[in-house]
């Protein structure tokens, strides 16, 4: 059965302060009157007063801000406090502590094979906080640890499940699509740890790179892709600019071109606009067919 967080408040520490130094000076003065001319049985129940008075001093407890205590009766789990401040209960109850400060982690670099079956190097970083006291800290055997585990065995899955670098289309890559990566890494990590009663903040890539035995020949393929979608560019852009050309000197007229002589003046225009070096002009003073 699960265990699900029970609030509860305690009584004010500051009031169970001023008691119980009271009662506990109240059986002292009872016991000193009754050591020699009481009845035995008044000073007996003198002395049980005072010890359990005593006994009553351990049921002090401190409750900081964004923070928890988990009492537990002969280990039954008896509800939460978070009333913060000097706190009172009852001292035979066990109290536990639970932080629920948001917390971060990065986790260590791990190395993984992308949806392609690529290498790479990945670390994320996950904040995280308590929601749920009771859970956390009796659903798992150490929920900080169950926090770490997990969260790097989500962060594994689901860099397996997308690959480096989109290829085309609309594809979601580790690296081009950060934004919807991250979500994706923070629902993983969130269904992992909801069994801890943690709440999962906010789950982001820290680092993403080709794992180095591939470093090298990866590089060499985004060089020759950035190469290939450079000269794409620039000829699309050559040969606007030469229709543009052709298009405006026969609507003005500046000269009538055949199919040879417009042949021979995209052939030189592209080289032009194309060529990676400076074109060098080359005067011709006959004709184009001579």
């Amino acid at each position: 059965m699960k265990i699900q967080e029970q609030t509860r408040s305690a009584a004010s520490g500051y009031l169970a302060l001023v008691v119980l130094p009271v009662l506990a000076l109240f059986f002292v003065v009872l016991m000193i009157r009754n050591t020699s001319d009481g009845p035995n049985w008044m000073f007996g129940l003198s002395l049980l007063g005072l010890v359990a008075t005593v006994i009553c001093f351990k049921g002090f407890f401190m409750v900081h801000p964004n923070q928890a205590i988990v009492l537990q009766l002969f280990g039954s789990y008896a509800g939460s406090v978070r009333q913060t401040g000097l706190r009172w209960a009852n001292p035979f109850y066990s109290k536990h502590p639970v932080s629920l400060r948001i917390r971060n982690f990065e986790s260590g670099q791990m190395k993984v094979n992308d949806s392609a079956g690529n290498p790479v190097d990945i670390a994320a970083v996950v904040v995280w906080k308590v929601v749920d006291s009771a859970e956390a800290l009796f659903e798992v055997d150490d929920y900080e640890s169950f926090v770490h585990i997990q969260s790097e065995a989500a962060l594994r899955n689901m860099a397996t499940s997308y690959p480096y670098e989109a290829h085309g289309g609309e594809e979601i890559a580790l690296r081009s699509h950060p934004q919807e990566i991250a979500e994706k890494l923070r629902t993983e990590v969130q269904d992992r740890l909801d069994r801890a009663g943690v709440e999962v903040t906010e789950a982001r890539i820290s680092h993403l790179a080709y794992a180095q035995e591939i470093a090298s020949a990866m590089l060499k393929r985004q060089q020759a892709q950035a190469i290939v979608a450079a000269r794409t560019q620039i000829v699309d852009g050559a040969v606007g600019m030469v229709k543009m050309a052709l298009d405006q000197l026969r609507e003005q007229g500046v000269v009538d071109l055949d199919e040879e002589r417009k042949a021979n003046m995209v052939s030189n225009l592209l080289v032009v606009l194309c060529g990676e070096e400076n074109a060098r002009p080359v005067l011709n003073a006959g004709s184009l067919y001579s």
